[in-house]
Formats: structure tokens, sequence, C-alpha cells
């Protein structure tokens, strides 16, 4: 039966969440068909997760109804949920590392024989699931030695295995090759046909047009729109999320300079001593924008922490401007001329329970005009605070209030503007979109392009292959902690990078 005709796997009537003032969720009504897959997108903060996790029993709503299978239905937990037929994907993988595929998958509905686990017959019953829906693990693997694309493989099994038949990922493909990509919509597109209902939340528009049969957009908590995929554009989601048409940054192509970084021979121990980077030698010039691609785990995080000076580098060297920086502190780097974004923007790059204005205070405490004499200026701090608000669209009542209440876009941009306020020669940013809205995602892209095109040297760090291609001269591409090819940017494919990625080189 086509998606548009089928009974509703799920009904969401006049759903409201409330958070204290604050309404995540606003008389949202949500209908998905089985055998749809529904794509969910909208801004950071718009209501999305929110909802779905209103469905899943994560949260109890303020109001509305829900219904499954034309019951009504009430969960107080997920385990409700799971038992009447729903599993969802988190975006943060719900694992033990500790514990092999089979363990994972079964665990809270282990078989049992003499009323003991029976390891086998698990292995048997993942085994053959994941053969059914061609969901290629090895059921004896730890999954902490898994790479991401086959942790996801687990997370849908773990569904899959307590017969779920409403399927709920929140963004899926944020850490994945294109290849892994496709072999997710594969299996999606299987279980939309066998009869189930998917709810695909993404910020890749793309993707959602690909996979979805239909999309719901929300803006500030409500339904702004529900269209056909096979008739709308990237474009009409894009004005259905923000009101207006989001424009691509034109980055500019001009002449390069002098080096700023260059790493040579380096080798980086990782966890457990394990070697991370193998001899890694690269450059970026000044007014350039050198990408890192590859799959997270391959070496990316510990060349941009041995940059930054957070992890010291085995053998090798680092220099900044020519300078070598090996093993210098942190602050030297910083007046070499260093600007750092880290991946983690919540736990490294911000001070969540401070406020705005004193997260773009860190590291300028110095400064004689916002601290006369050595005594803090309150108002010249403030000032100074609203000035990076206002530039980069941060989204806050007032500069005092503290950066946890801001959403991940708004954090990200606050990350991105305390960098920029440095008289710095290298920006090295990792993950710098990552789960960031498309208004968000344009304004960091033009302060990227925009330090660029004023000289400055950028090495990027993305898993966003498009956005690598966007903004990146030049894209090298890590494996296995070595660099395994070299693109420029009008060379550069996602299949050709994806391959790279995937050590096919």
């Amino acid at each position: 039966m086509a998606a548009g005709l089928a009974a509703p796997a799920f009904e969401l009537e006049g759903i409201t969440k409330r958070f204290g003032a604050v309404i995540a969720n606003d008389a949202v009504d949500l209908r998905v068909a089985a055998g749809e897959i529904r794509g969910l997108v909208g801004e950071n903060g718009a209501g999305k997760t929110t909802l779905m996790g209103v469905l899943y029993g994560m949260h109890r709503p303020d109001g509305g109804t829900i219904r499954v299978a034309g019951r009504t239905r009430r969960f107080d937990s997920p385990l409700d949920a799971i038992r009447a037929g729903l599993g969802m994907v988190h975006q943060h993988f719900m694992l033990f590392d500790s514990l092999t595929v089979a363990e994972n998958v079964v665990f809270g509905s282990e078989p049992a024989r003499g009323g003991v686990f029976d390891l086998a017959a698990a292995r048997r019953r993942v085994a053959r699931l994941a053969e059914r829906y061609g969901l290629e693990v090895d059921p004896d693997s730890r999954v902490g030695r898994l790479p991401v694309g086959v942790r996801q493989r687990v997370e849908i099994l773990k569904a899959l295995y307590r017969r779920a038949e409403i399927l709920i990922l929140d963004e899926p493909t944020a850490v994945l090759t294109p290849g892994e990509q496709s072999a997710l919509f594969e299996v999606l597109r299987r279980l939309a046909a066998e009869g189930a209902a998917v709810v695909f939340i993404s910020h890749k528009l793309r993707e959602v047009l690909e996979l979805c049969h239909r999309a719901t957009v929300l803006r500030g908590g409500r339904v702004t729109g529900t269209v056909e995929t096979a008739r709308t554009t990237a474009d009409e989601l894009s004005r259905l999320m923000v009101g207006k048409k989001v424009v691509a940054p034109q980055v500019p192509v001009h002449e390069l300079g002098a080096t700023v970084l260059g790493v040579e021979s380096l080798e980086v121990r990782g966890r457990h001593g394990r070697s991370a980077l193998h001899g890694l030698d690269l450059t970026v010039r000044s007014g350039e924008i050198v990408g890192v691609a590859g799959v997270a785990g391959n070496g990316q995080s510990e060349l941009a922490e041995a940059v930054a000076g957070l992890r010291p580098p085995a053998a090798g060297r680092v220099l900044i401007g020519g300078a070598d920086l090996t093993h210098a502190p942190i602050a030297l780097r910083r007046r070499a001329g260093l600007a750092y974004v880290p991946e983690d923007r919540d736990g490294t790059g911000l001070a969540v329970a401070a406020s705005v204005a004193e997260n773009l205070l860190m590291g300028f405490e110095g400064e004689p005009r916002l601290a006369p004499r050595g005594v803090l200026d309150a108002e010249a701090i403030d000032a100074r605070a609203r000035g990076v608000v206002e530039r980069y669209a941060i989204q806050v009542s007032h500069v005092r209030d503290p950066a946890a209440t801001l959403s991940g876009g708004n954090r990200q941009k606050l990350v991105v503007g305390r960098e920029l306020l440095r008289d710095a020669r290298l920006l090295v940013v990792e993950q710098p979109t990552r789960g960031v809205d498309l208004s968000s995602i344009e304004v960091i892209h033009r302060a990227l392009g925009d330090f660029s095109a004023a000289g400055g040297a950028v090495l990027l760090i993305s898993s966003e292959l498009n956005e690598l291609m966007t903004l990146a001269d030049r894209i090298v591409v890590m494996y296995g902690g070595r660099l395994v090819g070299e693109l420029e940017r009008d060379n550069a494919s996602e299949e050709r990078l994806g391959l790279l990625m995937a050590g096919a080189a």
C-alpha cells in the first residue's frame, strides 16, 4: 500500500511540552503512516527531538494525545514505548563499549535457558536478524572497537530485535561516510517496504529529499508545513524552516601567502597509548582553508589537539609562523596566533554555567580596555559581548544569561565568535556545524570565509563533505592515522572522498 494511503502508524494531536517558561512544542499535530519514511526538519530549538522524546516516553506532554495503531497511549518511560513497538536511535549511541554486539542487542530482553543467559541463542538471533536486513555485523565483536557506522547498525538491530514497528532516528548520518549513509538508506527503505514507519530527523536537506516520502517542518515549536519531497526543493524547506532563503557563501579564490602551519613527521599517541598519527606531514598557508575529511577515530582529533597544545606529540614537529612550538604551552601558541574551536563545544569550548559575557571574556582578561588599572570593567565586558552577539546573530536575552540557556547552534557561534576576536593567523576548527541549524551554518561559514579572505589560515576538520567541498581550497583525507589522499576543491566529489575515507584509495 502506498505510504500516503496506509493507516497511521502513530498520531500526535495537539502535543504541547513546556520546560519552565519555554514552550518547546506548541499544539503540534503529526501523523505518520505505516510504510512511510517521514523527514522531521527544523532549526536547533525548533522542537524536533523534544517531540520525538514525547512520543518515545522520554518526556511527559503537558497537553495533547498520542495514538499508536489507533489506540490512545500514555508512555511514562521509553520502556513503555518499546513495549508498544517503538524504537529510537539517538544521535549519541546508547551502547556498552565493553559488551559484544550480541550482548548489546539483546540487553534487557536476553534469551535464557534454565534461568541462565543463553549467549549462543543471542548470537544466533542477532546473526539472523542482521542477515535479514543486510546489517553486516559480527555478533562477537566488542562494541568499543567498532567504527561508528557499525555501531549505528547495532543500534538499529536493538530496535528491530524488540520488534519495533515505528523507528525514530535522530541525526543518524552525522558521522557516516557516503557509503555507510547509502547502506543505511537501503535498510530504512527495506523496513518501510515491510510496513514500518520511520521518522528521520536531520539538518541535511538533501538527504531528506533523497530518502523521505514527506517532510514535516517545525519552527519555534510549531508545524509550518508538511510537503511531499518529490514536489519540493531544499530552498522551499529552508524557507519553511527559517522564513527566508538560506544562501551558501561564495568563497572567493585568492592568492595564497606563506606557510602558517607546518606539521612535520608528526606522531601522536591516542587512547590507551596506541599510535593515533603515523608520521603525518601537512601545511596550511595564509589565505588557505585546508579541509580534513575522515571517519571519526582516524586521527583527526589527535591532529587538532597536537596543534592546539592539548596532546603532546611522541615525535615530529608543529610549527606556527615558522616557530617550532611542538612542546610549547598553550599560552605561547595563542601569542603566536593560534585560535581553536574544539569539537566538544560544551565540554571544552565553553563553561556552560558561566554567562555569555564571561565566556567571551575568557583569554582576554588582561586587555587594558576590559580591565583598566587591573580591575575588570563590567560595562566594557558587557558592551564587547553585545557586539559579538550582534555580529554573529547569537540568540540570547541578555549577555549575562548562562551559556547553558543557548541552543546548540548559538553555543557554537559563541565559541567561533570568541576565537575570531583574537589577533589570530591560524584557526583550527573541528566539526564547526555538527548538529547546527541552517541559519547558524550560514553565519559560521561566512565567518570562516572572511577570516581566510583576510589572510588567515584555516585547518578545517569536518565530517560534512558538502561543507568541505564548499569551503576548502584543498581537502586531505585521513585513514588509520595517515593522510591517504589530497584533492583540490574543483576535483573533489563525495564519491571519491568516500572511497578514500573507507581506505579504498
